[in-house]
């Protein structure tokens, strides 16, 4: 079965609608994508669930699919939860031990666990996916952090931050890939110049549009 995911960063767009395969979004994504063509929206941040609940983001045409973080937030807002509760296809918590930096809680390990390596994570440990293409994740291969969700929600995109977020977030992505050796991982980016060691199982495609 062919699992893909969608990410915010400015590549995204190589992504074409109609693709086969199962469809995750992380978040809201990066340009319209009607809800019977998406499987779920993954999220794992506790800023998402504030800002749904503020109203200033809304994703209810979505199935949601929610991490360690959300998991949490709905426990602390009751009502929260049983408003949303009918769109929540999956609590997906499994935060990989290879996620938990020397010195690091079961709490901070979750921080380094990005809404992409869960939704990877999930087609591949629930959904037992043989191949999953994994779109606009630009982090991957660039040092920009650059997301279409920062321009519903402020983060921060200092330099150190930036730096600090993109040194936790690849090693986790190849020790991902070398637990599931049997699924075989498709990357599409601008370039091939990754910035962390990918083995066999994981091809990089490259499309300059």
């Amino acid at each position: 079965m062919r699992w893909n995911v969608l990410g915010n960063g400015d590549n995204a767009h190589l992504f074409k609608r109609g693709t086969e395969g199962k469809l995750l979004i992380c978040n809201m994504p990066p340009f319209e994508v009607p809800n019977n063509e998406v499987f779920a929206t993954c999220m794992v941040d506790y800023k998402m669930m504030l800002a749904l609940s503020q109203g200033h983001i809304k994703l209810d045409m979505y199935d949601w699919i929610l991490g360690t973080r959300p998991r949490h937030w709905m426990e602390m807002h009751p009502q929260f939860y049983l408003k949303y509760a009918q769109k929540i296809k999956a609590m997906h918590t499994h935060v990989p031990q290879y996620a938990k930096l020397e010195g690091q809680n079961a709490a901070q390990a979750a921080t380094n666990y990005s809404c992409g390596h869960m939704a990877v994570d999930y087609a591949c440990r629930v959904q037992n996916a043989t191949e999953v293409h994994i779109y606009g994740f630009d982090s991957m291969f660039d040092t920009s952090l650059r997301s279409y969700t920062d321009l519903l929600l402020e983060s921060d995109r200092s330099s150190q931050n930036t730096h600090r977020i993109a040194n936790n977030w690849r090693p986790v992505w190849t020790k991902m890939f070398e637990e599931f050796d049997k699924t075989q991982f498709f990357l599409y980016h601008s370039h091939d110049r990754i910035k962390f060691p990918i083995g066999d199982n994981v091809k990089i495609i490259v499309d300059k549009k």
